[in-house]
């Protein structure tokens, strides 16, 4: 019998480095949302690459800060977990960058015995002489390190890195049926789709004073009709995310409906309602039930 290979390959770096765009060119699929503000990663998601003789379960986790409240720090979490069950770890840098916004992963990543890619991306964007200079940084700074300048943007090199990554992952039966994208219930898509539409149409704290919570999803042949809970933490938060006579409420759900449409191939009706819930994101009763905190 041929050989099968399987493991898991976790994507680690900094907010905004690009973890999300790599892991869905990897999986050709959108199952990370994408926004240009930091932090839009909150949860640590699952994307399988299944083949004849492999299957690569690729991780996206939140990008690496210093938690300054408790959802932070269950972000966090996330992203510890990420090095206990690596079969090989991304670490995925920018131009420009030169270390972890924490320091202490920073040494987890120099002293691990996992296979390190240092995943340098953006370099559609960098003159080749900076390139250059970036790669010799960080073969100093990690020597145990393979380099790969890549753009996942622009998907270069993105199939060389995965050509590696199956070099490298152990013998193994599959994990997840070989038919499974991902370890996410279909309601999580629903509520990372709308949080994204209010990461890109709000500005400041509110998007990240917001959680989604979808309470009702019925599927028949020809629709599937969804009621999904925006929670804020403020009155105030509120009112914006509802607008002028709904008007902004109505523009999320518009551009959720239509991404949804897309992800589920059928026809979606969304309902959306706006709810206070005060404190959230410090509460850690409130932060298990929507799936953070789950080591607590």
């Amino acid at each position: 019998m041929a050989e099968h290979k399987a493991g898991f390959v976790n994507i680690i770096g900094n907010p905004n480095v690009g973890k999300s765009t790599l892991m869905n060119a990897f999986v050709g699929e959108k199952l990370s949302i994408i926004t240009s503000k930091a932090q839009t990663t909150r949860h640590r998601i699952l994307g399988i690459v299944n083949g004849d003789d492999f299957q690569v379960i690729l991780s996206d986790t939140p990008g690496i800060i210093k938690p300054a409240y408790e959802l932070q720090t269950s972000m966090m979490d996330f992203v510890k977990s990420a090095f206990e069950d690596a079969d090989v770890l991304l670490y995925m840098v920018e131009i420009g960058e030169k270390a972890l916004k924490d320091e202490q992963f920073f040494d987890k990543i120099k002293k691990t015995q996992i296979p390190v890619l240092l995943l340098l991306n953006k370099i559609d964007t960098s003159e080749q002489e900076v390139l250059e200079e970036q790669v010799q940084y960080w073969q100093q700074q990690l020597p145990g390190a393979e380099i790969h300048p890549i753009s996942a943007l622009e998907n270069f090199n993105v199939k060389e890195v995965f050509d590696r990554i199956l070099q490298l992952l152990p013998e193994a039966p599959a994990f997840y049926p070989k038919d499974q994208l991902t370890d996410k219930p279909e309601r999580f898509f629903v509520n990372e789709t709308i949080r994204e539409k209010i990461l890109q149409q709000y500005k400041k704290e509110i998007p990240y004073a917001v959680e989604i919570e979808t309470e009702e999803f019925f599927e028949d042949e020809k629709i599937i009709r969804m009621r999904s809970v925006i929670m804020v933490e403020r009155d105030s938060q509120k009112g914006i995310i509802i607008g002028h006579k709904g008007s902004a409420l109505k523009r999320v759900g518009v551009a959720a409906r239509k991404d949804l449409e897309k992800f589920f191939d059928k026809q979606v009706h969304l309902e959306l309602y706006v709810k206070v819930n005060k404190n959230w994101r410090s509460d850690p009763r409130q932060l298990r039930r929507f799936g953070y905190n789950q080591k607590k």
